[in-house]
């Protein structure tokens, strides 16, 4: 008898200790980082007793069979309660998106510019000029920038390199959130991961504009090749 009570205990520990660690961390199927898990805890920990808003990050294989990204996240949501904002990642449906339990909560933050694919504004006037329909496509494509997930998502990376951009992508955009619903309420996260996100999230600018100063010097390099070629034919 005492056996069993003790058995039952010691699985009720565990069980709420699972509980307590992946609390905003909320799912991880893909990850399986103890660094990456701590560091998310650690934000959401801090954002939700400053301010009273639960933000939770799902890193999912893959959707449920037939289900679009957006009918998932509404039932999803409805496990919760309090005010709760759901960052969504899904890797074999390459779906990444925001979702919220109340409308209310996107006035705290621009779910526009976390989910950019654009990096800076250079970026995104390059993008507009290339794929613009109309002026009006124009003008929401180039205003389109400060993108802080999926310009990390879109990098290239070797195999055993992609599980480290999907962290570092997928918690660049957590603290981003997290930064502006704290900044929101008048406070200021104070756990000191967000310098090392910015750090990342520059070194992504840096390799932007080094591939345009590349792109530009091929493309000056070329002009003055025809033009030798040229010359030497006459």
């Amino acid at each position: 008898m005492n056996y069993s009570r003790g058995l039952a205990a010691l699985i009720f520990t565990l069980f709420f200790q699972t509980q307590l660690i992946a609390e905003y961390l909320y799912k991880d199927e893909v990850v399986f980082n103890e660094k990456f898990s701590d560091s998310v805890e650690r934000v959401g920990t801090e954002l939700f007793s400053k301010t009273g808003i639960s933000l939770r990050l799902l890193m999912l294989r893959d959707l449920p069979v037939d289900t679009k990204i957006l009918e998932y996240e509404k039932k999803l949501v409805q496990e919760f309660t309090e005010p709760t904002i759901t960052l969504v990642f899904a890797e074999m449906d390459s779906k990444v998106d925001i979702f919220s339990n109340d409308e209310s909560l996107y006035k705290y933050f621009d779910k526009k510019q976390v989910l950019s694919p654009n990096a800076s504004s250079v970026q995104a006037y390059l993008m507009a000029i290339i794929y613009a329909r109309s002026w009006d496509n124009f003008k929401e494509i180039s205003s389109s920038n400060g993108g802080t997930i999926l310009p990390l998502l879109g990098q290239r990376s070797k195999s055993g390199e992609v599980v480290d951009k999907y962290s570092a992508a997928m918690f660049n955009g957590y603290l981003d959130i997290a930064e502006q619903i704290a900044m929101s309420h008048g406070h200021e996260l104070t756990d000191g991961t967000g310098q090392s996100g910015k750090y990342v999230f520059m070194a992504v600018k840096i390799f932007f504009y080094g591939v345009i100063l590349y792109a530009v010097i091929m493309l000056i390099k070329r002009k003055l090749y025809r033009k030798r070629q040229e010359n030497e034919s006459l």
